[in-house]
């Protein structure tokens, strides 16, 4: 019997063990959520102490409300935006493990030259500033034709034709005659007229087209020469050819054009793009297919002050020495543009641009995973490079890859350097007509004034049916003509509203609610 009641107590002893040990365990796991609460309180606390700036609807970033609720564009809540959240002028936070795994690439920006790789196809022409037209110098008929078709090549003094000239027959033989009469003077003296009477018909005859080497072999030889022999003043090609054997000529008439070919000029055509590339001076080389292997060098002469249409190209006129005459009207040829050294620029990578069709973007990265957009002013482009005009400053760095996202990134915050324009204006419901020829349609509403900016005004309203939006509490652009005077904090409005660009509404109208005149007195 007491080994029984030994084993009972034993018993009962180690039932009151277990059911001490299992509230001693259920006890520790209800403790440790309580302990628990107490770091998670602390970061709710640390969470609150950020001061909000102001709610919006990502969709819509432009429009800010000042309390929390449905937003009134999307069937979504308004989101906080922080102090710190990294809004204040575009700024975007990416951690250096998010960035790896996006694959963004920074570049940094240096300073440098760049090298031209710009090349332009054109033709070769005549030199038209080596050009020499010979002309009749008087009347008379063309005898003897030495030069008989267009494109033979002269030389220098090389007879082309000989004309017979009537008028000089007669100066000629008056000359003579005085000549004659001078020297047969009975008493061998001249008194002076006899000379007079000379140079008058010496005169005569350069009024009739004669040259004074002409003259002295008609004072030489005292014979009249009534022919005159036509000589290539200069080397060249005859471009144009108007004369003809019999064909009677007047004074002036032109006989043959002669281009010279020691230098020939090559009109290349530019991209209207790369002009500013290309300056009267610049040194050039020039390639033909005809002469694989042969490099001609010259200058730019001139950049011709018109614009293709059709092309957007203007026509570069280089002037080149032409040993031999190989280069020949009409041959095509390659020209590569070799500007004097350049001074010392900012230079990117071109894929860092992001072009939005107005302005031209980089985003720059800031340290610590922030990454602005930055509008910048391009210039040249050559080999990849871009050169920087303006923006930015050697040793910063930008994105040359993953940018697109996050200048989406950036333009869903509302930033000032947002691509293509506002997101919210095809957002905001009735604002189709915001952006066309049409007026902006307007929305009636009314609420109380909660506050007066210097551009806008925070109004507490109703629901305004023709936007579908419930009451709230939201913020306006003001009128362009400013607020009436009788509009203060506190007073109950009626207004009328329209869309504007980047999402936002503008009063249009306002208007103090007219209180009743018995409104404060007691029933």
């Amino acid at each position: 019997m007491s080994k029984n009641k030994l084993f009972l107590a034993l018993l009962a002893a180690g039932v009151l063990g277990a059911t001490a040990f299992g509230f001693y365990t259920l006890g520790r796991q209800q403790a440790a959520p309580q302990a628990s609460e107490i770091p998670s309180a602390a970061g709710a606390q640390a969470a609150g102490d950020k001061k909000v700036l102001y709610w919006h609807d990502p969709m819509v970033p432009a429009q800010k409300f000042d309390k929390p609720g449905k937003s009134p564009f999307m069937d979504m809540q308004l989101v906080p935006v922080y102090a710190d959240g990294g809004d204040d002028d575009g700024k975007v936070s990416i951690s250096p493990r998010v960035q790896q795994n996006l694959g963004i690439r920074t570049a940094e920006v240096v300073q440098g030259s760049l090298a031209s790789a710009l090349t332009a196809v054109g033709s070769v022409a005549y030199n038209e500033r080596d050009v020499a037209l010979v002309q009749a110098r008087s009347n008379g008929f063309v005898e003897k034709l030495y030069i008989r078709a267009p494109l033979d090549t002269v030389k220098k003094g090389q007879v082309l034709a000989e004309l017979y000239v009537p008028d000089w027959i007669a100066a000629q033989e008056e000359y003579l005659a005085v000549r004659r009469m001078q020297a047969g003077a009975m008493d061998g003296r001249t008194d002076g007229s006899m000379d007079a009477v000379l140079d008058g018909a010496r005169q005569r005859m350069r009024l009739a087209g004669m040259s004074d080497e002409q003259i002295r072999l008609v004072t030489s030889s005292g014979k009249v020469h009534a022919r005159i022999s036509i000589s290539a003043p200069a080397n060249g090609v005859i471009a144009e050819l108007a004369a003809r054997e019999g064909m009677s000529v007047a004074m002036g008439a032109p006989l043959f054009r002669i281009n010279g070919m020691d230098t020939v000029w090559i009109n290349a055509e530019v991209p209207e793009s790369a002009a500013a590339q290309v300056r009267p001076g610049d040194v050039v080389e020039a390639r033909t297919p005809s002469l694989p292997g042969t490099i001609f060098k010259g200058k730019v002469g001139a950049l011709l002050p018109q614009v293709s249409a059709a092309t957007r190209t203007l026509v570069a006129r280089m002037e080149l020495a032409n040993p031999g005459g190989r280069l020949l009207p009409g041959m095509f040829a390659t020209v590569s543009f070799n500007p004097a050294a350049a001074k010392a620029v900012l230079l990117v990578p071109t894929e860092a641009i992001i072009q939005t069709g107005t302005r031209s973007v980089v985003m720059l990265a800031q340290g610590g995973g922030s990454l602005l957009p930055t509008d910048v002013e391009t210039g040249a482009e050559a080999n990849g490079q871009t050169e920087i005009r303006k923006g930015l400053e050697a040793g910063q760095k930008v994105v040359v890859s993953g940018q697109f996202l996050i200048d989406s990134e950036a333009s869903l915050r509302g930033t000032s350097s947002r691509m293509g324009g506002s997101m919210g204006e095809s957002a905001t419901p009735g604002n189709d007509q915001a952006s066309g020829k049409a007026p902006a349609k307007t929305h009636h509403g009314e609420g109380k004034v909660e506050k007066i900016g210097k551009g806008d005004i925070t109004i507490s309203h109703g629901p305004i049916p023709s936007l579908q939006w419930g009451a709230m509490t939201m913020g306006f652009k003001l009128p362009a003509n400013g607020l009436p005077r009788n509009v203060e904090v506190g007073d109950s409005v009626i207004f009328d509203i329209q869309p504007v660009q980047g999402g936002m509404f503008q009063i249009a109208s306002i208007t103090p609610t007219v209180k009743p005149a018995n409104a404060g007195a007691k029933p």
